[in-house]
Formats: structure tokens, C-alpha cells, sequence
């Protein structure tokens, strides 16, 4: 009877360690994204420093932008500090997954290989990877393009775009890669390249703000959604700002900024 009895009390008492330590795995397990942001205060933002007018410095060195002014709002919503990180756009990813920043929000496209290792919000803006040219070059389409010099930002889904269209690819002379799109229609500018494939919502910002004698193909190579990206864990961090984003939408703060910056309300949010 005894040894029953130690038996039983042994068995309780496995059990009950058991079920503390599944439940300390479990709480272990979630997700606190959104509550060490908190706990820190700011809200650090990865972003391509050049890429007008979504994030860009003005004469100031002030980083501005419509982006920027979205994630403003959202951080003061979310009851925290911001903070624009500039960083490598070539090692994004990696900033993100060390830690360097909570998101990236800068015109990023989503992909499917970006989906499969980030945690997206829904597309906030559409987008097209567009081919843009000196208005006196005689070059009227993709066609036009064989045999010459294309332009692009390395490490952006132009790359994506220009590969994806097998007879475009194939048909340039050569592809060259920049830090960015400013620099890139620089060397448009100088006759370095004859085109430069980039996101349409930059190109048609940068040629109507510095007056460049640039016009955009219309026969885009691909059409592209922007989304915000964080880490694969924290979605309860992704979420709460895709609320807040849905939230800006309905009392018209998202509709101001984009006023702001492109004369009329391009936002996709909760559409």
C-alpha cells in the first residue's frame, strides 16, 4: 500500500514539473515583437536613403519622404520614438535578421522569395519596374534597347524585372548596377547608360522634381506591390502596424500624406 501510494505521489509530481515546463515553453514561445518594442521606446526603420520620394534626404539631410511620414504616425500611435536607419540596401535582409532594425520600409517589393522569409503587411502601394530614357534618345520602347546599355540599383527587384523578361535580358548590350536610382539617373544624364530600369512611382517623382530631360516607357516590365517587412517572429509586430496603417486609412491621415507627396491618394491600404 505504501508503495502505491509513493508511486502516486511520485506521479503527481512528474506530471505537475511536466506541466510547468510545457508552460514555461509555451511562454517562452510567443511572440513579444510588439512589447519589446515598447519596452525600448523606438521604432527603427531600415531604409535606402535615396530613393525619393518614399525616403530620401532633402537639403537639410533631413530624412523625409511619404514613407517616412507613414511610419511618423504609426510610431507615435504605437506610443514610441522613431528612428530611420539608413542602411546597405545589398544587405537589408541581414539588418533585419541581426537585429540592426524592426523593419524595412522603403519601397520594398514583395516577392515571393521575400515572402517566404519575412513577415509582409498587406501591399500599401502598387508599383511597376519601368524603363526610363533621355527624351532625345530615339528610343520609344524595349525593343529599342537591344544593343545598349541598361542601368540599374543593385540588389532591387529591378534586377528581378530586367532577368524576367528573357528577350529585354537578352537583347541589352551590357547591365550595369548602382548604389542607387539617384546615381543611376545621374549617369543617364551624362550618356553613361541610355536606360535605367527602376520603380515608376521614383521615376515619375525624380523627373517632375529636378526638371530632367527623362521620359518613362510606357511598357512597364513588371507590375509590384509594396509592403513593410519585419522578422518572420514577429508578426504580433507586423500586425499591430498593419492595424494601425488600416486605422490612418479610415480617418484620412494616410489619404494627407499621400496628397502630400503625389497630388492624389495612390495608398492601397485596406482596399
Amino acid at each position: 500500500m505504501k508503495k502505491l501510494v509513493k508511486i502516486a505521489i511520485f506521479s503527481t509530481f512528474f506530471f505537475a514539473v511536466c506541466f510547468t515546463g510545457c508552460r514555461k515553453a509555451v511562454k517562452t514561445a510567443e511572440d513579444s515583437s510588439l512589447a519589446d518594442l515598447k519596452s525600448r521606446g523606438v521604432f527603427i526603420l531600415g531604409l535606402d536613403d535615396s530613393f525619393p520620394p518614399l525616403g530620401f534626404r532633402d537639403e537639410d539631410n533631413e530624412i523625409v519622404g511619404y514613407d517616412i511620414d507613414l511610419a511618423k504616425e504609426v510610431s507615435k500611435r504605437l506610443g514610441v520614438e522613431f528612428k530611420a536607419q539608413p542602411i546597405d540596401w545589398d544587405a537589408k535582409e541581414m539588418e533585419l535578421n541581426t537585429g540592426k532594425i524592426d523593419c524595412i520600409w522603403n519601397g520594398f517589393t514583395m516577392t515571393e522569395e521575400r515572402e517566404a522569409a519575412l513577415a509582409f503587411t498587406k501591399p500599401y502601394l502598387n508599383n511597376e519596374q519601368v524603363l526610363v530614357v533621355r527624351s532625345d534618345s530615339g528610343i520609344k520602347s524595349l525593343a529599342d534597347m537591344k544593343g545598349k546599355i541598361v542601368g540599374l540599383q543593385s540588389g532591387s527587384s529591378a534586377q528581378e524585372a530586367v532577368d524576367g523578361n528573357a528577350a529585354f535580358a537578352g537583347s541589352v548590350k551590357k547591365q550595369i548596377t548602382f548604389k542607387d536610382n539617384v546615381t543611376a539617373l545621374n549617369d543617364l544624364s551624362i550618356g553613361g547608360v541610355d536606360g535605367v530600369v527602376m520603380d515608376s512611382v521614383v521615376a515619375n517623382y525624380s523627373i517632375k522634381a529636378t526638371g530632367k530631360p527623362f521620359k518613362i516607357i510606357d511598357e512597364p516590365l513588371s507590375q509590384e506591390e509594396y509592403g513593410v517587412a519585419f522578422r518572420k517572429g514577429d508578426m504580433a509586430l507586423r500586425d499591430e502596424v498593419q492595424k494601425t496603417l488600416e486605422d490612418m486609412q479610415k480617418d484620412g491621415t494616410v489619404t494627407a500624406i499621400s496628397m502630400k507627396w503625389f497630388g492624389r491618394d495612390i495608398s492601397v491600404i485596406g482596399r
